[in-house]
């Protein structure tokens, strides 16, 4: 397999959802690029025409293609296969005694690394006092950039403030936000985003941003092969030889994954995380302004309560329950026909 050179135009602009399908924030949908280029890798799988070094083209694009739409180096961004395990590094990294502050109603996967290690005072606080209970001992802040239950952006400038203020670090879970919210995501320490929701990779594929200063702090915990130097001259023997960037604390990757990944990133970077925004949240907006006469700051939205749930379900739309609501999603393959065939389900409630 040769470098891939995807275009818009071979990333195509078409997806296949099913009607109304409002989840991404439970799983995206894949351009048809991913799609052809994962069952090429298939049938080319199937026929033995494929070595492992064929894989890393792929794996080198997504990490690039990351890179640019966080606006930060590839020489920053790490590899691996899910948000907790990166997550885990960091925890594992901090010294005994040290003070975590989180949101008490995070994703589980920003807390229980912290939580499974032992030595660390853990601080779970509710979201919107997150930021002010930021003190001189607190080593490290870890929370959503975007609340995965209701969809709430998190107050990011406030929080760069207060941590810089105290000395503090600064984990950000991008999984809900990176590919359509805008955010400086290079004055975060740690900034980590599994692909397979909001951009639309197969799962298999994450990503850990680690700010340069930092790196060396991270104590890699499944160094491989994958995180030498020259990987293909770290498959056997001694001494340790990691690269010296952060593919030091990549894992080795699922090759299916990074291949669907590296197509539907370069369909997300040929569109724009600032037009992709504007899309999702005017779409977002459509329905609660429809629904409720209110617009929503968010891509995600949370109704109350579990009749919702059924009323759009029963109207073959595709929503998801999360923390005793129903959660909606709004992305590039939705339509204001989406928002208004939803909010309209929901018109008799």
């Amino acid at each position: 397999m040769t470098e891939p050179q995807l275009s818009i135009t071979q990333a195509g602009t078409h997806f296949t959802p099913r009607a109304h399908y409002l989840n991404t924030a439970s799983i995206g949908v894949p351009p048809r690029a991913c799609v052809e280029a994962v069952q090429e890798s298939i049938e080319r799988w199937s026929r033995a025409e494929l070595a492992a070094p064929d894989f890393d083209p792929f794996v080198a694009a997504a990490r690039r293609s990351f890179a640019r739409l966080l606006g930060v180096s590839e020489d920053h961004v790490a590899i691996g296969a899910t948000v907790s395990e990166f997550v885990g590094v960091v925890a594992n990294s901090l010294p005994v005694g040290a003070e975590i502050v989180c949101a008490e109603e995070d994703f589980t996967s920003v807390l229980f690394p912290f939580l499974a290690r032992r030595g660390l005072k853990v601080r779970l606080v509710a979201l919107e006092r997150l930021v002010q209970s930021i003190t001189a001992s607190t080593r490290l802040v870890a929370v959503s950039a975007v609340q995965s239950a209701d969809g709430r952006v998190f107050d990011a400038s406030g929080l760069r403030e207060a941590c810089r203020r105290h000395d503090a670090a600064t984990l950000i879970d991008a999984t809900q936000a990176a590919g359509w919210l805008p955010q400086p995501w290079s004055e975060f320490d740690y900034v980590i985003a599994a692909g397979y929701k909001w951009l639309l990779s197969p799962r298999g594929a994450a990503f850990m941003y680690v700010r340069p200063e930092r790196l060396e702090q991270l104590r890699p915990l499944a160094a491989g092969w994958y995180a030498g130097e020259e990987v293909w001259d770290s498959i056997y023997g001694p001494p340790l030889r990691l690269a010296r960037t952060a593919r030091r604390l990549d894992v080795s990757p699922a090759w299916l994954s990074w291949v669907g990944c590296a197509a539907s990133l370069a369909f997300l970077e040929s569109v724009g995380v600032q037009a992709i925004h504007e899309h999702n949240v005017r779409l977002a907006s459509l329905f609660c302004e429809r629904a409720f006469g209110r617009k929503s700051e968010s891509a995600i939205v949370s109704v109350p309560g579990d009749s919702a749930f059924e009323r759009l379900r029963g109207k073959g739309i595709s929503v998801s329950r999360r923390a005793g609501a129903t959660r909606l999603s709004f992305h590039l393959y939705n339509t204001e026909q989406d928002a208004i065939a939803a909010a309209d389900a929901l018109s008799r409630i």
